[in-house]
């Protein structure tokens, strides 16, 4: 049976598709954080198809660890794991916009370089979950905004350089989806406004309010994490697989739309709809 490997498999998205592809009849080799995370999907999945192996992609101890835990054959990777560093860019330390970045991009070359060997023994596939946050945008997510765009440019990238031997790249791009980032993110808005300088959050102070009504918006706009599990095992598996899959109908709609509307009405738009005021 096929072989992957999926980082960030402890909830979200990266559980959803671990369970998924397990189920499928894939050998899963499941990265968690913490042991007893690992036990837990293991239970939930079918017997002898996942194994849980410890993994921070931001430990190149981890990342080497792999060689021995994982088999001579590899036929995928999903690059799942990520992070949102929040709040507006001027109040975020040169610390956390590192530690968004280590965990976004500079892990993600550090794993898939790791497993390049495997894959292109086995002309495997590697998946990318990306965001419709690497297209579009916005304000008070702009450090997690970044480190997408930076995934698009690597995965464009590595996409013409793997093609010489047969490993398909896919990014996958879903939009709001119903994982913990959303489902606490009021108690993350909470945080980062407690940990603002008084200075900034007076100044941003319209900003946040903006987005503390925003919240329950995008709550109740989150997608099931099912639906894009069942894309990221379709770029696994397709004949042909594309460059890209937006996940969504809305998704698809957003996407267009951002492409042909002129920058300035986007602007307005996007301030708009996250509560950002035209003037101080």
């Amino acid at each position: 049976m096929p072989s992957v490997l999926i980082s960030g498999t402890s909830r979200g998205i990266g559980r959803a598709t671990a369970l998924r592809l397990a189920r499928a009849g894939w050998d899963v080799y499941a990265g968690v954080r913490r042991t007893e995370d690992g036990e837990e999907l293991a239970a939930a999945a079918p017997a002898d198809r996942l194994r849980p192996v410890i993994l921070d992609v931001t430990d190149d101890g981890q990342v080497a660890a792999l060689d021995a835990e994982l088999p001579e054959r590899l036929d995928g990777l999903v690059n799942n794991a990520g992070i949102v560093v929040p709040g507006p860019l001027e109040s975020l330390t040169a610390e956390e916009v590192r530690h968004q970045f280590e965990v976004n991009v500079v892990g993600v070359v550090s794993l898939t370089n790791a497993m390049l060997p495997r894959l292109r023994a086995s002309r495997g596939r590697i998946v990318f979950v990306s965001s419709l946050s690497g297209r579009i945008s916005t304000p008070m997510t702009g450090a997690y905004n970044a480190s997408k765009f930076a995934l698009e440019g690597l995965a464009d990238a590595w996409r013409v350089e793997l093609r010489p031997w047969g490993i398909a790249v896919s990014l996958v791009e879903p939009a709001m989806t119903d994982t913990d980032l959303w489902r606490l993110a009021p108690d993350t808005f909470s945080a980062t406004e407690a940990g603002m300088s008084a200075e900034h959050r007076e100044l941003y102070a319209s900003h946040l309010e903006g987005m503390r009504r925003t919240i329950p918006r995008v709550q109740r706009l989150a997608k099931p994490v099912d639906g894009v599990a069942a894309v990221i095992e379709r770029a696994l598996t397709a004949s042909r697989p594309r460059a890209r899959y937006l996940v969504g109908v809305d998704v698809k709609a957003q996407a267009a739309l951002s492409s042909v509307t002129p920058t300035p009405v986007l602007d307005r738009v996007n301030g708009f709809l996250t509560g950002v005021p035209a003037k101080a």
